[in-house]
């Protein structure tokens, strides 16, 4: 096992607490888990309650889809694409491990690097950019100073890690409820709600699954880290508290901006994320809306730290499939920075009106990680059952192996069947285009990469796992209790 759990003394029973977190790609032990299953709930909301959020809203009434079918369209995508993200959430206390890495059960220690190219799309500059545009109303400076100073301050309390994130989130989320729900109230009543969408608006199916899709991606993007996130607490807490708590979190803060997204999409002609929070927020009282933005730009920020964290995580576990990884501080903060520089390079590339770009990057988030956690899921639940050999994951010549051709079989099949029936504003797929517009491949995706991976894994050999499960066991608690 390349980074396992560090020796314990036996006699204590109190979680090891550190002020900068010391672990990365290793299994916590017992010894070191710790927090209550309700904190994934605000940590969830706020993680969600972005302005990056409601720009998803904004895709309906865009593509000239009415304020109701858009808001049907969100809530529908959202309650859809979160289900994914809460399941995999209760990987985390099962496994002890970070998202992830927990693939290579299902493509292998270095076939787990396939899915990774999805997770490449998660970790861009929006979020930096809109929290920039935000300081702007009120502080002078070039963007590219901003972004450095911002994505610094994300850097750091990646640094720090896991606890202080938890407890940055939890705060947040009673500011931001209490200004969003003054300023929610202050939109249905100050503006027309569909005034800014053409008069032949409606219900059409191309732009309705494009924005459900939107919006389920937008959700399922979270999957790739949500376990970094609840794999410190306890393994025996309920799985229905970990997904029930997830699910509530992420999903209610995503209807509600999405949906106030659509609302201000339809009643302004040309919206944007900052200058229409502004507008309705001035016009309830001067400098509310002002206040609203300077509010968001923590949460935008805690959002960075949270993609740096997960992004060196991902980044840690590809590299360690072809060359071992220790788990220590250093190799966490350079991991950080790493993928700092790059959000960095890419926030100065992504162009001023960046709505379209969005609304392609979110769809390509569905499209690259519908395949991914069709096969995940599936393994977990209906495969393996949430039993795996832990330290064989970390052993390149353990059962899982370098190459699981059964993940990436399914992965492959799974995507080439999507393709007929993607739409985007760069490619149409014939089944698309047949549809005029209309956009199914995420369910194509979930079925032939689910089913196909199933029928794969009916002659696995399950005795010679189970002798593994076993020793692995054997071997975690050994380390637990120290020699």
């Amino acid at each position: 096992m390349t980074s396992q759990a560090q020796p314990v003394p036996a006699d204590d029973q109190k979680p090891r607490r550190q002020l900068i977190e010391s672990r990365s790609i290793d299994y916590i032990p017992q010894s070191e888990r710790h927090g209550n299953v309700w904190h994934q709930g605000p940590f969830w909301f706020t993680g969600n309650f972005v302005l990056t959020t409601m720009v998803v809203g904004f895709v309906g009434p865009s593509l000239g889809l009415d304020l109701l079918w858009s808001v049907v369209a969100v809530v529908l995508g959202v309650l859809f694409g979160t289900l994914f993200m809460a399941f995999h959430a209760n990987q985390g206390p099962s496994m002890g491990l970070p998202q992830m890495i927990q693939s290579r059960a299902q493509f292998g220690m270095r076939g787990a690097v396939l899915p990774f190219i999805a997770v490449l799309f998660v970790y861009t500059g929006f979020n930096v950019i809109l929290a920039t545009q935000g300081l702007h109303l009120v502080l002078p400076g070039p963007s590219w100073l901003w972004y450095a100073i911002l994505i610094a301050i994300a850097v750091a309390l990646a640094v720090v890690g896991h606890d202080l994130l938890h407890l940055v989130q939890r705060w947040l989320t009673y500011v931001l409820f209490m200004v969003f729900a003054i300023l929610t109230v202050g939109a249905i009543t100050q503006l027309d709600g569909g005034s800014a969408v053409a008069v032949d608006s409606g219900f059409s199916w191309g732009p309705f699954l494009i924005t459900f899709g939107a919006a389920a991606g937008y959700q399922i993007s979270y999957a790739v880290y949500v376990s970094d996130y609840s794999r410190y607490l306890r393994k025996d807490v309920p799985a229905r508290g970990v997904i029930a708590w997830t699910y509530l979190g992420a999903a209610g803060s995503a209807v509600w901006l999405m949906s106030l997204g659509a609302f201000v999409g339809s009643s302004i002609s040309e919206p944007d994320a900052i200058g229409s929070i502004q507008q309705v927020g001035n016009s309830i009282f001067p400098g509310f809306g002002t206040f609203a933005i300077l509010v968001c730009v923590p949460a935008l920020v805690s959002i960075m730290a949270i993609n740096f964290y997960g992004a060196m995580l991902t980044g840690a576990s590809a590299v360690d499939g072809f060359r071992p990884v220790k788990a220590t501080v250093r190799n966490r903060v350079v991991g950080i920075a790493v993928f700092a520089v790059i959000v960095y390079i890419v926030a100065l590339l992504i162009p001023d009106n960046y709505l379209a770009s969005f609304n392609n990057f979110v769809l390509l988030m569905l499209y690259f990680l519908i395949p991914w956690s069709a096969v995940n899921l599936v393994d977990f639940y209906f495969v393996r059952h949430g039993h795996y050999a832990v330290t064989e994951i970390f052993n390149p010549s353990g059962i899982y192996g370098r190459w699981s051709w059964r993940g990436l079989v399914a992965y492959v099949v799974g995507f080439a069947a999507m393709i007929p029936f993607l739409s985007t504003t760069f490619y149409a797929g014939p089944a698309a285009e047949a549809m005029n517009g209309a956009d199914i491949s995420f369910l194509v995706g979930l079925v032939v990469s689910g089913g196909t991976y199933f029928l794969l894994c009916r002659g696995l050999d399950t005795d010679v796992e189970q002798a593994a499960i076993v020793a692995s066991d054997l071997e975690l608690a050994e380390t637990e209790s120290g020699p």
